[in-house]
């Protein structure tokens, strides 16, 4: 390759820089291909009739310090849980920001190539990665600003000091969307005099300016930084408010879907095996834009499940979750859903606009509210207020009970759990919800975060006493990692796998069918979302041969009889049960 693209792909970048950069296009050309050639890290590129991922793949999302031990380091401590308790139910692990950072738990990051040496060093990063395969944040959006970059800028020293957006208070910005209800532009004094820099999420966080290649290309040697250090999936925080141009929406702009495919050819021409993640927290069909023609990102969240199965499961009918399910097409080839219920983030709303009533996301606040979560709310161009995010664990958003645990609860939400790991795509778990954790109220209360809620840490001896004391949280735990290596051997699950959604008469019934890529296997999957005891017939969900039930091993003989499903009872219904383990 002697450091050039191909020429297809030499035309795209051209055509891309074109679009970004005008007049010095052909300079970040050159700058680009310089860059290319100084990396080594891979030559050949997958065959592409080979799948990058299967049914064994599931994330654990966790932050570097979710675990903790009275010696050695919070990430040593992370290693050493993760090879313990978790052997063959995940295979990959996304450590949440683990860079000095001032705010928002590491999403204000300060330094990008340090780890934050309260968590620990880079060996124990590597170290993770013997067992595990790692997945990073690439936090391109914002900085801290606390960061150097922010700090040339202030003091006027190239090139920091065009690294961030100026703007004018007199400007009309009110079509910009705004995932938080914060002042947009934030006061600073700089060796010029008083300046006003975007600030999108919080006024310790400062935009960065990709309106400057040397911007795009810092971005560029960190991704690639992460490769050298053994990041296999990177993804993308925030991504979707990268570009902004006044007087407009300043989303998924032109030019922030030509970052990722940028983002995207230098993966491909270096480090090929490496994933690329975007993380849009918007509705469905602005989601899965960055999907491209499958020339940006590999991976997309399917941010629509997480709050759908709680509409689902807190009002007892699986219409919306069956129509949602019916309409929803298959990524590009070489594309997959990412798909959770949790994060370390709340649960967005915004993805159930135009998939239930605005009334219902209202009742949804007022449901958490009432377990101890919180709401955060986004002003919309009009100057009204609409819910943006719920701030709860997953476990205590379904409860019933804020201090104990019922046993209709914990079906309740296993039943989540499980349903998010029948879609196609590849499940990811929040580490709080293997726990079953509740509200974290203390954490709220001292930092006045609400996010805090669902960012609760433990020693690990503190989750041994948790588990060994609690016999309901025992089973939650127990029984997510037995859905996970059930599903490990099951290759109707396979990402790629096509997935049918089956319609039934009773709207408390969800039925999926899910197949093998060579349409050898299938499962059927067939949930109850409701509390009270459901029937079905195996032949309503066109089952025609004997069965059994992947999850409790049970047989059905007999086609014609009913299948009796238990308050949020899910049923994996295979042909052939030899591959339980």
């Amino acid at each position: 390759m002697n450091g050039y693209p191909d020429s297809l792909t030499r035309e795209r970048i051209h055509r891309a820089f074109l679009v970004l950069y005008g007049d010095r296009a052909e300079r970040c050309e050159r700058r680009f291909a310089a860059l290319i050639g100084r990396y080594a890290l891979g030559d050949a590129r997958p065959a592409a009739c080979v799948s990058r991922w299967d049914q064994r793949d599931a994330v654990l999302i966790t932050y570097g310090d979710s675990i903790q031990s009275t010696s050695g380091s919070p990430l040593d401590a992370l290693r050493a849980w993760v090879q313990q308790r978790l052997g063959g139910a995940f295979n990959t692990l996304h450590i949440l920001p683990f860079f000095p950072s001032s705010s928002d738990d590491g999403f204000s990051v300060i330094h990008y190539r340090m780890v934050d040496p309260r968590l620990g060093t880079w060996a124990d990063v590597k170290a993770i990665g013997q067992h595990i395969t790692l997945m990073f944040d690439l936090v391109l959006n914002h900085v801290s600003r606390q960061s150097g970059w922010f700090l040339d800028y202030e003091t006027g020293i190239a090139p920091g000091r065009h690294y961030f957006i100026e703007g004018d208070p007199s400007w009309d910005l009110s079509a910009v969307t705004r995932p938080r209800n914060l002042p947009l532009l934030t006061p600073v004094n700089t060796r010029s005099g008083p300046r006003h820099v975007w600030t999108t999420f919080s006024v310790d966080q400062i935009d960065l300016n990709f309106a400057s290649p040397d911007v795009l290309f810092e971005m560029i040697d960190i991704l690639m930084f992460y490769v050298a250090q053994g990041a296999r999936i990177l993804r993308l925080d925030a991504v979707a408010y990268l570009w902004k141009r006044p007087g407009t929406s300043c989303i998924h702009l032109e030019e922030t879907h030509l970052v990722v495919k940028i983002l995207r050819d230098v993966l491909s021409l270096v480090a090929p095996d490496v994933i690329l993640l975007t993380e849009t927290n918007v509705p469905h069909r602005e989601n899965v834009s960055y999907f491209g023609q499958g020339d940006e990102a590999h991976w997309v969240y399917q941010f629509s499940l997480p709050p759908l199965l709680l509409y689902t499961l807190v009002n007892g009918t699986a219409r919306a979750l069956t129509d949602w399910a019916a309409q929803l097409s298959t990524p590009p080839s070489g594309c997959t859903f990412l798909n959770f219920t949790a994060s370390h983030d709340g649960i967005g709303v915004r993805p159930l606009e135009g998939l239930v009533p605005p009334e219902a996301i209202r009742n949804l606040a007022q449901v958490v509210a009432a377990q101890g979560g919180e709401a955060s709310w986004h002003r919309l161009p009009d100057g009204s207020e609409s819910v943006y995010e719920l701030n709860s664990t997953y476990y205590d958003a379904l409860a019933s009970d804020a201090t104990t645990y019922t046993d209709m609860d914990r079906k309740r939400f296993l039943c989540s759990q499980i349903l998010a790991m029948s879609f196609q795509g590849i499940p990811a778990l929040y580490i709080n919800s293997l726990i079953a954790a509740r509200n974290d109220h203390e954490g709220y209360r001292r930092t006045g975060q609400p996010r805090r809620l669902n960012r609760q840490k433990w020693f690990n001896t503190e989750w041994d006493s948790i588990l060994a004391t609690n016999p309901a949280v025992q089973e939650v735990f127990d029984s997510l990692l037995r859905y996970l290596r059930i599903r490990v051997a099951q290759p109707a699950f396979h990402p790629e796998g096509p997935q049918r959604v089956l319609r039934l008469d009773d709207d408390r019934l969800f039925a999926l069918r899910r197949v093998s890529p060579d349409g050898s296997r299938s499962v059927t999957v067939v949930c109850n979302v409701s509390d009270t005891f459901v029937s079905c017939s195996l032949r309503h969900v066109d089952i025609t041969t004997p069965v059994i039930d992947l999850i409790t091993e049970t047989a059905h003989p007999q086609p014609e009889q009913d299948l009796l499903l238990a308050p949020y009872q899910t049923v994996w219904l295979s042909p052939d049960g030899r591959h339980v383990p």
